[in-house]
């Protein structure tokens, strides 16, 4: 249908994307953390307790920290300037800056605050967040000059723009690798600029399909995506895109030296590789749909997010390219004749004959050094603290909290919320409370209660001693914290802890708990699949424990690599979930063509070891041109300068690279080989029709 009606085919896809980028919403977004958790975490039921009993109190986007240039005590005089500049910047008018509140001096006078308040519906990790705090910074120095203070902002928001700052061109740098990556790839392998294009184009028109009927469905659904759902969408659908499109090319160009004509060769390829195309989405596609049983509303936006675009993506590669293929024939390939040509001395020809000689070697060793690699797993430790680890210590919110910590607690930028409610308080109950959690180990300060006005509820702000976003107030507020303020209620009262390190806190919570659930969840269900495509009950089992053994061998060397070696405290807390997205659902995508081609190779006729040395062969380059492309795009990231895209680049990139070269090329095939025709157990993948005979057992010969 698609080869004998190609322009049909091409003017669907246009009017879709044409009518798909017209009715389509923009992608909800939130940056709100509390906005993903359920509402029966603590956190959140804290924050609609302050909602409701304290309608005015905000946490800050920013604080400035003002303090003198050089070095002394400020002085009464410089206080009453420091109220001074907060009325000035807030006569201003800047814009997304609602509110400047001054704060008193620190106890030792070394620092005054001044907390920052921007509108509700800008969330502090925005673009317009950090141009609020880009325009306060310059309003700042003008009303400083020649006071002899120093003003420096710090918190979320200023942290946000010493990113982008720090970041400058990184996005452009980061997209331009990857294209001249791919570029250079694809001429390198096919040698024409047309086939090195291809991908480019049509991911082009099926981002754009995708990306509106990924916005429909999120709203539909009630669901908040945040601000990194955009980008994520454009590394999966060029990175599954750029796959699939390889997988097709390679078996097309396969047919055509086989002496297809073009139309018969772009039948045969789609009819040899689709169904493993369509199988690998489905493993890709379940994969991302088990994220839907998550309590986060960020994962189960992720899930059928993600789960659309690998849809598109898939149609596309079945019908689109191939009509645009079919179109061109082998000018596709123009101005390079090596089409016509297999290369007599293919490196992976001489790999598979190795690995079929010696399967059990291969498979054991590189095994065994997965599984070494994956004992490192269990010191992995989350980390939430993201601008220590993605700024360097120039950034003026990094440098703005070393001034903080000179008086207050670096827990002061943002505190933590304890509120007792249920019953009308007397002075002396509420004082016995905020003593006991001043006693907290951890807690640096304890305001006085802010009582509600039915005096009903009361309000504590605790500064932590340690910044709001580290692990080691993460432990205070989860443990101490909690406890004593549950045991330290007056009789007739609950204690809720809220603010957003108990966000943190429970967010950490649901994800321990998310992992439970959905991990094995889709491993069930990956493995029905695998069943159905390999019509075996067998070859499933060892090709989930590959990929497993991959993802804790990703993770534990991520692990080793930066908290052992790099002394990190712990890795970016939602690290194993954005792994098991493109390490495990990518890394069985290269599990499922090698073994359609082994299962095809037997069908010809070729026995086990047979089998795999041509399946190799055949397969090997298309494998590791995918793998290449897919572990240099996201070792892109590395360019960026952020500590934070450094970890993501390496454990994705390293878990791709894993999966292509590792287990797809040694493990699985390796495995299948050695377990020999009980791999297809019970049925009979590997059987040839009926009117093909079996293959000849060695040293036998028929007559």
């Amino acid at each position: 249908m698609v080869v004998g009606h190609p322009w049909r085919v091409i003017a669907v896809w246009v009017v879709a994307a044409v009518a798909v980028i017209a009715l389509s919403p923009g992608l909800p977004t939130s940056n709100d953390e509390s906005d993903f958790l359920p509402g029966h975490y603590e956190s959140v039921r804290a924050q609609k307790v302050q909602d409701a009993a304290f309608p005015d109190t905000f946490t800050p986007a920013a604080v400035v920290v003002v303090g003198r240039a050089d070095g002394r005590p400020l002085t009464a005089a410089d206080s009453a300037r420091v109220a001074g500049i907060a009325r000035s910047a807030r006569d201003a008018h800047l814009k997304d800056v609602a509110e400047l509140v001054p704060g008193p001096p620190s106890p030792n006078r070394l620092v005054q605050t001044i907390a920052v308040r921007m509108p509700s519906d800008v969330g502090t990790e925005t673009p317009e967040a950090a141009d609020a705090a880009h325009a306060l910074r310059g309003e700042l120095k003008r009303l400083t000059a020649g006071t002899g203070l120093r003003a420096r902002t710090t918190g979320a928001a200023s942290a946000t723009l010493d990113d982008r700052e720090s970041s400058g061109d990184a996005d452009l740098l980061v997209m331009l690798a990857t294209l001249v990556l791919i570029l250079v790839l694809l001429l390198a392998i096919f040698r024409s600029p047309v086939t090195a294009l291809l991908p480019i184009v049509v991911l082009a028109v099926l981002s754009q399909v995708a990306n509106g009927l990924i916005a429909a469905t999120v709203r539909a659904l009630g669901l908040q995506a945040d601000s990194s759902a955009s980008q994520l969408l454009i590394v999966v659908l060029f990175g599954v895109g750029t796959d699939y499109i390889l997988f097709l090319m390679f078996r097309y160009r396969e047919r055509l030296r086989a002496g297809d004509d073009p139309k018969t060769a772009m039948v045969g390829a789609l009819t040899r590789v689709g169904e493993a195309i369509t199988s690998a989405a489905g493993v890709v596609i379940i994969a991302f749909l088990a994220m839907t049983l998550s309590t986060l509303s960020l994962f189960r936006s992720w899930g059928p997010s993600l789960a659309i675009a690998v849809t598109v993506t898939l149609l596309g590669g079945l019908t689109l390219v191939p009509a645009v293929v079919s179109l061109l024939g082998t000018k596709v390939f123009w101005p390079s004749k090596a089409w016509r040509r297999e290369p007599e001395a293919a490196r992976f020809a001489r790999v598979g004959a190795s690995l079929a000689r010696r399967p059990a070697l291969y498979a054991s060793v590189a095994g065994g050094i997965l599984a070494v690699l994956a004992v490192g797993s269990f010191g992995f430790r989350p980390d939430f603290d993201l601008a220590a680890g993605a700024l360097p210590s120039s950034a003026e919110s990094r440098v703005a909290l070393q001034d903080l910590q000179k008086g207050l607690p670096a827990g002061a930028t943002d505190p933590t919320h304890v509120y007792l409610t249920g019953r009308k308080l007397d002075r002396a109950a509420l004082t016995r409370f905020g003593d006991r959690l001043k006693a907290v180990e951890g807690v640096g300060e304890v305001a006085p209660p802010q009582v509600s006005p039915d005096g009903e509820t009361a309000g504590f702000a605790v500064v932590l001693s340690s910044a709001p976003e580290s692990a080691r107030a993460l432990d205070t507020v989860r443990g101490p914290l909690r406890r004593t303020a549950r045991q330290a209620a007056p009789e007739g009262t609950d204690a809720l802890v809220g603010g957003s390190t108990a966000v943190f806190v429970d967010i950490r919570s649901a994800m321990n708990r998310d992992y439970s659930i959905v991990f094995p969840a889709a491993a069930a269900l990956i493995f029905v699949v695998l069943a159905l495509l390999l019509r075996s009950l067998v070859a499933p089992w060892y090709l989930l424990a590959s990929v497993g053994l991959g993802f804790g061998a990703t993770l534990g060397a991520s692990a080793l690599l930066f908290q052992q070696v790099g002394g990190k405290p712990g890795l970016l807390f939602h690290l194993p979930l954005i792994m098991y997205m493109f390490v495990v659902a990518l890394g069985t995508d290269y599990n499922i063509l090698i073994m359609a081609r082994l299962r095809e190779e037997a069908r010809e006729g070729a026995a086990p070891r047979p089998a795999l040395a041509a399946a190799i062969r055949h397969t090997g380059p298309t494998i590791g041109a995918a793998g290449l492309i897919l572990t240099g795009s996201f070792a892109a990231l590395m360019l960026a300068g952020n500590q934070v895209l450094v970890e993501v680049g390496f454990a994705i990139s390293f878990g791709i690279a894993v999966a292509a070269f590792v287990m797809a090329l040694f493990v699985t095939p390796g495995l299948t080989a050695l377990i020999g025709h009980r791999a297809w157990w019970p049925g009979h993948g590997d059987a040839p029709p009926a009117d093909r005979p079996a293959p000849v057992p060695a040293g036998r010969h028929t007559p």
